[in-house]
């Protein structure tokens, strides 16, 4: 029997690290940016190429976190029995979308009242562990070719979902198309994260962890993962140039080269197209090739970020809120306001008003501020995980 490594694949930590570091960038600017809510910072009409950029570089995080909880599956499986496995998925997974509903939507919107509930990528995460739960049952091959699948011809979905008159279900949107679901009488869940494609995603995160195993030696899994990064980002250049498949919208010649170039890139998130999982999971595994090579104190502050992705995450959304409503009250607002305004507009996020905020250099200075201030959270608990292996439920954290 193969030996299994005892240490943590560090590349992956520090690559789950960067993304929650430029995660961040993207909840910053929502709650801070004054342009958040009145304008897309990807209309072509109306952006700026370094609005842009801080928009599309956050493109990477819900991918590569999605992908690589797929490959960290994997190698659960090499110290799990296959039932410790999925019973442990089971429970995860039902625990992040509880964590999704209650303690994510809550910290999103700050209403007590809980009458907006958001799906977002905890969501997605969670119901995809459930789903492997019970796949993990099949053939390493059958979850290989499934996952292929989905991702590669999901976006025919897109046919029907264009047709005139199209009116997508409850379980549609939940499957494939966003938009906002009304329910029990002023309550409305926004599906931000229809799984399917996620779901497909994960699925090949999971058959990539074979190339972490005690099989493949570092050498040969840089090889590799070069060849399926570049392979991934030639797919995308030349599948995007043909403009026929593999995104609902094409894109078009601008007034200029840049714009151009931005039209090219500009791919749909919502849900994750397959020009949009090859442009950001084709230079995750480049980045995860480089960076088995790379060690210093940077990678060691990235690989802290990495190791506690989800109490990161939970803080962060807590403390960016937060910070936006103490500065919502100091401009001289009131609770009440906060409250009437949302209520009349329908705006789901309490202490926000459109058009109100601070300039991109100042929304970038809070990004900076609040990534400093988590890192000692981030290590102490991190010490605090790896000192107290006897807690179980810390697994779930």
């Amino acid at each position: 029997m193969t030996a299994i490594p005892k240490n943590r694949i560090e590349s992956i930590d520090v690559l789950r690290g960067i993304v929650m570091v430029i995660m961040a960038l993207d909840h910053t600017r929502e709650f801070f940016h004054l342009g958040a809510y009145t304008a897309d910072p990807l209309d072509l009409a109306t952006t700026t190429p370094i609005l842009y950029f801080t928009r599309w570089i956050t493109h990477f995080c819900a991918p590569i976190f999605v992908f690589l909880s797929g490959t960290s599956i994997y190698l659960q499986s090499l110290r799990k029995t296959p039932q410790e496995l999925r019973t442990f998925l089971l429970k995860r997974g039902l625990w992040l979308i509880f964590i999704e509903l209650v303690v994510v939507s809550f910290c999103f919107t700050l209403n007590p009242f809980f009458n907006v509930l958001i799906l977002q990528v905890i969501w997605c995460i969670g119901i995809s562990m459930v789903i492997m739960s019970v796949l993990l049952r099949l053939p390493f091959k059958f979850i290989l070719a499934l996952g292929l699948v989905i991702v590669l011809g999901h976006n025919l979905l897109d046919i029907p979902e264009a047709a005139e008159g199209f009116k997508p279900n409850f379980w549609w949107m939940l499957l494939h198309r966003t938009g906002a679901y009304p329910f029990d009488g002023g309550h409305i869940l926004y599906i931000l994260y229809p799984f399917l494609p996620w779901t497909g995603l994960m699925f090949l995160g999971y058959c990539s962890g074979v190339f972490f195993s005690p099989s493949y030696s570092r050498e040969q899994r840089g090889r590799i993962l070069v060849r399926l990064g570049l392979g991934a980002v030639l797919f995308f250049i030349v599948l995007r140039f043909v403009n026929i498949y593999g995104n609902p919208t094409p894109w078009s010649a601008q007034k200029n080269a840049v714009l151009t170039v931005l039209s090219f890139l500009n791919v749909n998130k919502y849900p994750p197209s397959l020009l949009f999982m090859c442009m950001t999971i084709g230079p995750a595994l480049l980045m995860l090739a480089w960076l088995e090579r790379v060690q210093n104190g940077v990678t060691n502050v990235l690989r802290t970020y990495g190791r506690t992705a989800l109490f990161y995450y939970l803080i962060h959304f807590y403390l960016i809120h937060i910070s936006s409503a103490i500065c919502f009250l100091a401009r001289g607002h009131s609770v009440a306001e906060a409250f009437d305004f949302a209520t009349k507009n329908q705006f789901p996020f309490l202490f926000i008003i459109p058009g109100e905020g601070y300039s991109l250099t100042v929304t970038y200075v809070i990004w900076v501020v609040i990534v400093v201030g988590l890192y000692p959270l981030c290590r102490w608990y991190d010490r605090y995980k790896t000192g107290h292996p006897e807690k179980w439920w810390l697994s779930y954290l």
